[in-house]
């Protein structure tokens, strides 16, 4: 038996912030108010600060395997330890892509060896791969490019959709942009070196008609469906209509960055779907407060600084930022305009929630002991050199921040802190996922265990 009492703690849960200990044995939350009487090998003082679940970052992109010059699992694990990210749900359009129940398995087992927090891994979409996508049970989802893709995971065609959200039964999340949108845009636009027409190119229009595609087909086959990465407040009307099928996300380059930054930040802010306006900034954080939106995530797609910083349109789009994003959001309880219990369910229980990722996600008992101690007093500004993934950048570079993670666990085990660094000997799990529960909307109290 492995004992480790977190003493002293102000434990964020589910529906409160109280003090307390949470009692922690074989890597499993025991008691969530321990008495000053239990024994533990480990004792750990939190005193004055807060224990939160461990972030769950639903989309990120590790480039693992096919472009681990950008990025690889070991790198990538290490900068969610440093960040709070106990774990992470990684895309299919890798090198190769993931479009096969083997493809998924490979990227496993690189997991296994590599990662240090725990994973999970969607299968791709294809045109025609819908028999591969039944076979597959035990993975987060189905993801499909309806745009911004190129080769065989681009999804566009309504036979093909209309195939897969019939004959399939796993959530199904998607990158909803129109192709034809946003092609016809970029003829328009053809031989622009402005980078300000990206978000002209992959425009408010090109959003709204996908997500109002994907999700009518949501609705209509009444198959759950998460929206990646909203990117626009024309699109929360399409969320607002109650549906037992749908949930969304937000990424917060789309709430912290808009078009007035290209001037300050260039191709450091180019992103698919795009930057939008400081008016969809606003919109899409009223949409977090009022539960229109249920998620949020990053989108951690890095490049090189030398990739980025070629001439636009031939800097590729994708940012890094899983090792800021708890941190972003801790900043901004501290400024008042969230609460813990917001970030812990944006980041942490919607998550676990809408994958059904048994055990995670809340500090109670029986959840697995992923955990994450911050220090709200805590200032801190990012710097380029001071990034832990491997492209070494954050377009958030120069911000000082005020609430910062100071030790993260998975499993109860201490992966990362300020004071000794990153435990390499550590690896975390394969997530384990029932889709059965129904989801977000029939999991109000928690996924369980």
């Amino acid at each position: 038996m492995s004992r480790t009492l977190f003493q002293n703690a102000n434990v964020v849960l589910a529906d409160s912030v109280r003090p307390g200990s949470v009692l922690v044995e074989n890597g499993k939350i025991l008691d969530v108010d321990a008495g000053s009487h239990v024994q533990a090998e480990q004792v750990v003082d939190c005193s004055g600060r807060h224990l939160l679940p461990g972030v769950i970052d639903d989309q990120v992109h590790f480039r693992d395997p096919g472009l681990t010059h950008k990025e690889d699992l070991e790198t990538a694990s290490r900068a969610c330890a440093a960040g709070g990210v106990t774990s992470f749900l990684e895309m299919p359009n890798t090198k190769p892509p993931a479009i096969t129940l083997a493809g998924v398995r490979d990227k496993e087992a690189i997991a296994a060896q590599k990662s240090r927090v725990n994973y999970g891994f969607y299968i791709g979409a294809t045109p025609d791969n819908v028999p591969e996508l039944q076979q597959a049970t035990d993975v987060p989802g189905i993801k499909i490019f309806i745009g911004s893709s190129t080769g065989n995971l681009l999804v566009d065609e309504q036979a093909a959709l209309e195939r897969i959200f019939a004959e399939t039964d796993l959530p199904i999340c998607a990158h909803c942009e129109d192709e034809a949108t946003v092609r016809a845009n970029a003829e328009r636009l053809a031989g622009t070196t402005d980078i300000t027409d990206h978000s002209r190119i992959r425009d408010e229009n090109a959003a709204v008609i996908a997500t109002k595609r994907a999700t009518e087909l949501a609705r209509r086959h009444k198959h759950r469906f998460h929206v990646l990465h909203v990117s626009t407040a024309a699109e929360l009307p399409l969320l607002a209509d109650a549906s037992p099928y749908i949930t969304a996300e937000i990424c917060l380059h789309h709430v912290f960055f808009n078009v007035d930054d290209y001037a300050r930040l260039g191709s450091r802010i180019q992103m698919n779907p795009s930057i939008k306006t400081k008016a969809d900034n606003d919109g899409l954080w009223q949409g977090l407060l009022d539960g229109t939106i249920q998620v949020i995530a990053t989108d951690h797609a890095p490049h090189t600084l030398e990739e980025k910083s070629q001439p636009y349109p031939q800097s590729p789009s994708g940012l890094p930022a899983v090792e800021n994003s708890l941190a972003l959001m801790l900043d901004q309880a501290n400024a008042g305009r969230c609460t813990l219990n917001q970030i812990a369910s944006w980041m942490s229980d919607a998550p676990a929630r809408v994958w059904g990722m048994v055990g995670k996600g809340r500090i109670e008992a029986g959840y697995d002991a992923d955990l994450v101690l911050v220090d709200m007093n805590e200032k801190r500004t990012i710097r380029d050199a001071d990034q832990h993934t491997k492209s070494r950048w954050s377009p958030w570079d120069g911000e000082t921040l005020q609430g910062w993670p100071v030790a993260t666990y998975v499993h109860g085990h201490c992966v990362w802190n300020t004071i000794r660094g990153f435990d390499d000997s550590f690896r975390g799990t394969k997530l384990r996922f029932d889709h059965s529960r129904g989801g977000f909307w029939n999991t109000v109290d928690g996924i369980g265990t």
